[in-house]
């Protein structure tokens, strides 16, 4: 009965060592993992609180310089950044884009997790419910820049350029565009991107019209600009 009992205070010592060897290695592996992953570069981003618009919109442009280098920081992509955020958002700018899937916004900037407010739609327009939602991301939110981002050969000016007969819903998305393309009638250059740009002015526009980012804009809380994205050089350029 003694042999027995002793055995099994053996077997189980031998168990804890067991136990307590792999856990060992396991941290002591996590550990040399850890050191293997590039900690994240932290943004001069200055405090969401304290930022401006001229500061937001050269952090947008600085992020796109990155990129375009190839010198990209990838900010705020941490599990960190993940926590973080999750318990509220302060993006320090917003972005109307075009539902393209070449201009994603977070990369092209090289921002991350929480940076950036961003209302997508084909042809970069402001409907009542983009323009609402970025009233939202400003006024609530604390959002300094509202970027309206188009993009070179968008397929959506095109289609209304050439008067494309379209179905479903998505006539109205040129009907939107065309007062933007009749615009840019007779002007010098390539027709397609003065249609482009002249959408991105339009745009900025109808979301400055708006009384509540108005307001914001008086009292100098937000700047809204206009950006052209190059989809062969990844350069954005601010459209005025």
């Amino acid at each position: 009965m003694k042999n027995n009992y002793r055995q099994a205070n053996v077997s189980r010592r031998n168990l804890l060592k067991l136990s307590a060897g792999a856990i060992g290695a396991g941290v002591l592996t996590a550990g040399v993992g850890s050191n293997l992953v590039a900690p994240e570069k932290v943004s001069a981003q200055p405090e969401k609180n304290d930022i401006t618009p001229d500061q937001a919109l050269k952090e947008l442009v600085d992020g796109n310089n990155r990129f375009v280098k190839a010198k990209k920081r990838n900010p705020h992509q941490s599990l960190k950044r993940l926590q973080e955020v999750a318990k509220g958002q302060k993006p320090f700018a917003s972005i109307l884009g075009c539902a393209d899937s070449r201009v994603p916004s977070e990369i092209i900037f090289d921002q991350g997790l929480g940076d950036l407010f961003v209302c997508r739609v084909a042809g970069n327009i402001a409907t009542n419910e983009e323009t609402g939602s970025l009233e939202f991301g400003s006024l609530v939110l604390g959002s300094k820049l509202i970027m309206v981002l188009g993009h070179e050969r968008c397929g959506a000016v095109d289609a209304t350029i050439k008067g494309a007969q379209v179905p479903g819903k998505i006539g109205s998305l040129l009907e939107a565009i065309k007062p933007a393309v009749d615009k840019s009638q007779g002007q010098a250059g390539d027709k397609l991107e003065n249609a482009c740009k002249a959408n991105i002015a339009l745009q900025v526009e109808n979301l400055k019209s708006s009384p509540v980012l108005a307001d914001l804009i008086k009292a100098g809380k937000l700047k809204v600009v206009g950006g052209y994205y190059d989809l062969d050089t990844g350069k954005v350029s601010l459209v005025s």
